[in-house]
């Protein structure tokens, strides 16, 4: 990542290739999964941060990865979505960054289990902030980094500057079409990436008569209990290697 605090200029030159290349699938209408990715590792690479991810969610507790800078905060998203607890999720749900300069000292209490698997992942500060224009949610972005301290107001403000082009970015492909909402296009495309725990989650449902919501949240407490991820258990399940009256609340 880039610790030198880039100005409106640098974002513009630097993500300027990729959003022509994403506008021009659009246009074509070719898959955008590709050039959508790219421009949110441009806008992630211009970040005053260690790593960054851009995550869609769905449904209010479904989380799709679009894109993750490198495997910390790849893991990072996938301890999120197992536990259904994070930052990007509170970012999402109540609209407002959320800003966590020392892990070590302050475990939020909406998330204390991701807090502290994240402090143990050798990260010092987190910075979720909303993907939204107006009425519209789309997702969040994570940062993070590795040092302790609190975001310097122009640091705040460029990160605020790439949210705000990612979001563009994801209006740009829902505009044309591409809505997660109906499943359809790219960003149905990448919904479907994480397909076997909505099989696993209708496997559940199925068995005990409990509404998606539900299912979902006894996969991922049997989950946590057993100290593993939510898409393994998922995994199991959907091969029949688990059967679905062990996963009980």
């Amino acid at each position: 990542m880039n610790q030198a605090v880039p100005g409106v200029g640098d974002f513009a030159e630097a993500v300027s290739p990729m959003l022509s290349n994403l506008l021009a699938a659009l246009r074509e209408g070719r898959d955008v999964t590709a050039p959508l990715a790219e421009v949110c590792g441009a806008v992630a690479e211009l970040m005053p941060v260690d790593g960054a991810a851009v995550s869609l969610i769905v449904e209010g507790s479904q989380r799709v990865l679009v894109l993750a800078s490198d495997q910390v905060v790849e893991h990072l998203d996938t301890l999120q979505f197992s536990l259904g607890e994070g930052p990007s999720f509170e970012a999402f749900a109540t609209g407002r960054p959320v800003l966590v300069p020392d892990l070590s000292r302050s475990l939020p209490e909406s998330w204390p289990v991701f807090g502290a698997e994240a402090a143990l992942a050798g990260i010092g500060g987190i910075f979720a902030f909303p993907l939204r224009r107006g009425a519209v949610k789309l997702g969040a972005m994570d940062t993070y980094r590795r040092a302790l301290g609190c975001l310097s107001e122009e640091e705040l403000a460029t990160i605020l500057r790439g949210t705000d082009l990612v979001t563009s970015a994801l209006l740009a492909v829902a505009a044309a079409g591409a809505a997660w909402e109906t499943q359809g296009g790219a960003v149905g495309a990448m919904v479907r990436d994480r397909a076997v725990v909505h099989q696993a989650t209708g496997i559940v449902l199925a068995e005990f008569a409990i509404p998606a919501e539900q299912a979902l949240a006894r996969l991922r407490a049997y989950a946590y209990a057993r100290g593993r991820l939510l898409d393994d258990v998922a995994r199991d399940l959907v091969a029949r290697r688990l059967h679905p009256r062990e996963i009980e609340e």
